[in-house]
């Protein structure tokens, strides 16, 4: 093994502009590789979020007895479509809206409990069953009417938002397969060429090998394993870029999302979500190289 090693380097050292070409091409494709999954999981995250967590207010009359609104709050929590049912009372809506507006003081001065109505608020476990919710929600005598959170806004809003959320996670992940498949079809070709290159400047020694009673395995491993070199090596550059632009990105990127998971918020957790999107592309490449030196050498058998 120590041999193969010896003259895979001794290969790489000898022409190190094509070895050059090789990582770059390669870094490059493992470098876009890394944003595409990391993409692919966030906007997958932010996708879940508004699909399953749609806040339901169901704003009550003024008339309601408490037993009347036990009874509704008991009903929607024995519903497994429902989820997270909350009573909000007239003076904890009035102090939602203080600390709303508490940049303005003058605004909560002017309001009284009584202007404010009580409303029960849940969620639902799959937007597939809100519609369905709203729908039957409506029918109960002491419901006046029933919205979403102001953070998403009506109906047809919330629809919308879930709609061009997936539409976005569709093309993110069609074009962007594509785009990288593209740079990996590239990355093939230039290990294909490298290593024909490195097996034509090979040929008297080649031959001198098939000789003396080399077998085929000894002489094709030093070209294997300078692919697996290319490989990656190639593989760790572009996934470190990567790593290294999102470390920094993150804390803004958390911040601006604020509750939504778009990112993991914990460090250890951040770094495990690196290290399996590098763990499945040391695969890829590895893939690659194998792939790259076993057509190259192929190639060059039936051509002798």
């Amino acid at each position: 093994m120590n041999i193969h090693l010896n003259t895979a380097v001794g290969y790489i050292k000898r022409s190190p502009f094509q070895a050059l070409a090789a990582l770059f091409v390669l870094a490059l494709t493992f470098f876009v590789g890394t944003h595409l999954a990391a993409l692919v999981y966030s906007s997958g995250n932010i996708l879940r979020y508004f699909e399953t967590r749609p806040q339901i207010i169901a704003f009550l009359k003024d008339e309601i007895t408490p037993e009347q609104v036990s009874a509704l709050q008991n009903k929607l929590t024995s519903d497994e479509r429902i989820k997270d049912v909350k009573y909000v009372s007239k003076e904890e809506a009035l102090e939602i809206y203080k600390q709303a507006t508490s940049d303005n003081p003058l605004l909560s001065e002017l309001v009284s409990p009584t202007i404010f109505p009580a409303s029960l608020e849940f969620s639902v476990s799959d937007l597939a069953f809100a519609q369905e919710a709203i729908d039957e929600v409506k029918k109960e005598g002491i419901v006046d009417q029933v919205g979403f959170t102001a953070s998403l806004g009506g109906e047809k809003t919330l629809q919308d938002v879930v709609g061009r959320l997936k539409t976005i996670s569709w093309y993110l992940r069609v074009g962007g397969a594509f785009f990288v498949a593209i740079l990996a079809g590239t990355s093939l070709l230039v290990l294909l060429v490298i290593t024909g290159m490195r097996i034509t400047t090979r040929k008297g020694e080649i031959e001198i090998l098939d000789l003396i009673g080399a077998t085929p395995k000894f002489i094709r491993s030093p070209i294997i394993l300078e692919a697996l070199i290319y490989s990656s090596v190639g593989t760790f550059v572009g996934w470190l870029l990567a790593f290294l632009m999102w470390l920094y990105a993150t804390p803004n990127i958390v911040s601006y999302f604020g509750d939504i998971p778009a990112l993991p918020k914990e460090t250890l957790n951040f770094v495990l979500l690196f290290l399996i999107i590098l763990g499945g592309e040391l695969i890829i490449g590895v893939g690659l190289a194998f792939a790259g030196s076993f057509f190259a050498v192929s190639r060059a058998r039936r051509n002798k």
